[in-house]
């Protein structure tokens, strides 16, 4: 961090001082990637100055790293020849993700001017459901026939090496492009050079096919440990790769989601300061609108149960803590289980398996939480034995209940097609806040009463 507010310090009074040649001759020696970074972090307009004066082989790729906001900016900022040499220089699946975020106009005039391969690529790829693998695969990389000899197949990657995503697969299909096998760049690189492809090639391949989901697709990389996995459509014509950088942006973009859907928050794909304060009411919001309203079920129950109240005034002093217990235990039950499915480590299936499971757990939980709060109850508190038996009675219940509702709510969710993430911690704590509340004052009537 301090080496990259370093590069920002540096680059800033450069381009302030107006020393141009020194400036460009700075970002000639940087990693693109630290490039990319002190331009997110730069004002709109420095952004766009420093990226004319990046050097033209570095362009291309510095821009590929900047933030959704940065690309926009420079682009609706530059001429349209100018727009479109970037938008040539990139990859399909980079363009296409930028295209798919700029205003129809902007993209109509900047794709009138690419050449016809880009203009083909992008629209390719556009065609694919969002959050499909085909939406975010790349139609650049290294395609083989099985009648090439080893030589041949290395003098056609040193001509298309440069414009591929990677080399280092190599993907041997048939006449019609039918996914045929894979080879790896290194075997080719200790065969004899008359060997035929075909018969060196691995034909046993993994694929993905173009519909497949991306959360589905980022999962199949974690099973195969792959750097890269090819595409195809239904009659398993190979169409593109996938390379494990995008994979990488997968899992950022639906550990974000979930983590947001967990906290009660409407998921959004922008950083943080990116969010304007409107953007940010509306994602949060509704939800909070949802359990501000289901929770007043607990306000209902409490006016039910005033007569218990008011003979038992200590019990309002265990209400939060009842209720805090509970929505803890659901939590750390949800979370395992919304954790086991988005690993496939849990599978529906499993939902007996799972359920006995938690209620071994609850119940020895419950039960050494309700020891030593008995203990506490006497011994601190100093209240009457029947008022602490049924706080700990109620201690045990909550605790079962919560984490059998944090077990139950995310597989029946995943179930039926819904986000099991959104089944997290807000919706289960307020559910068990009303079930905490019945049990404790049900129990409240009747024990204390037949302890009279």
């Amino acid at each position: 961090m301090e080496e990259e507010i370093k590069y920002i310090d540096t680059l800033t009074e450069l381009l302030e001082s107006k020393q141009y040649t020194l400036l460009r001759q700075t970002l000639a020696d940087m990693n693109i990637v630290d490039i990319a970074y002190v331009m997110d972090e730069m004002e709109n307009e420095d952004s766009l100055k420093m990226f004319r004066i990046l050097p033209k082989d570095m362009a291309a790729d510095v821009f590929a790293n900047l933030e959704l906001d940065d690309q926009q900016y420079i682009i609706q900022k530059m001429s349209d020849r100018e727009a479109s040499n970037i938008i040539d220089n990139l990859m399909a699946d980079d363009a296409t993700d930028l295209m798919e975020e700029m205003p129809a106009n902007v993209v109509k005039r900047i794709l009138a001017n690419t050449t016809p391969e880009t203009r083909a690529a992008i629209n390719h790829l556009l065609k694919y459901p969002e959050d499909s693998a085909g939406s975010i695969m790349t139609v650049e990389y290294i395609r083989l026939t099985e009648d090439m000899t080893v030589n041949s197949a290395i003098e056609h990657i040193r001509k298309r090496g440069l414009d591929s995503e990677t080399i280092n697969i190599c993907y041997v299909t048939d006449p019609k492009r039918v996914l045929v096998g894979t080879v790896a760049l290194r075997y080719l690189l200790i065969m004899n050079p008359d060997e035929r492809i075909g018969d060196i090639m691995n034909d046993n391949v993994i694929s993905i096919n173009t519909m497949m989901d991306q959360e589905e697709t980022a999962k199949m990389f974690q099973k195969y440990d792959f750097t890269a996995m090819p595409v195809v459509d239904n009659e398993n014509r190979m169409v593109g790769i996938i390379t494990i950088d995008d994979v990488v942006d997968i899992l950022e973009e639906e550990a974000t989601e979930d983590i947001e859907k967990m906290a009660a928050i409407l998921p959004t794909d922008k950083p943080y300061f990116k969010v304007g304060i409107f953007e940010t009411y509306k994602t949060r919001m509704p939800w909070l609108l949802l359990l501000m309203i289901s929770a007043t079920f607990t306000g209902a129950i409490i006016t039910k149960f005033e007569d218990a109240l008011s003979a038992y005034v200590v019990l309002t002093a265990y209400i939060p803590m009842l209720m805090d217990t509970g929505g803890n235990a659901g939590g750390q039950a949800s979370v395992s289980i919304i954790r086991g499915l988005s690993l496939g480590e849990i599978e529906f299936g499993d939902f007996f398996k799972a359920i006995w499971k938690e209620v071994r757990v609850a119940f020895l939980c419950g039960l050494t939480l309700a020891g030593a709060n008995f203990i506490k109850l006497l011994l601190l508190d100093r209240i009457a034995i029947p008022v602490a038996a049924v706080v700990c009675i109620t201690l045990v219940i909550v605790v079962s209940c919560a984490k059998l509702i944090g077990c139950v709510l995310p597989m029946l969710a995943d179930r039926i097609g819904f986000d099991p993430a959104v089944m997290a911690s807000p919706m289960i704590t307020t559910i068990v806040d009303a079930i905490s509340l019945m049990v404790y004052f049900t129990l409240a009537t009747h024990l204390l009463h037949l302890a009279i």
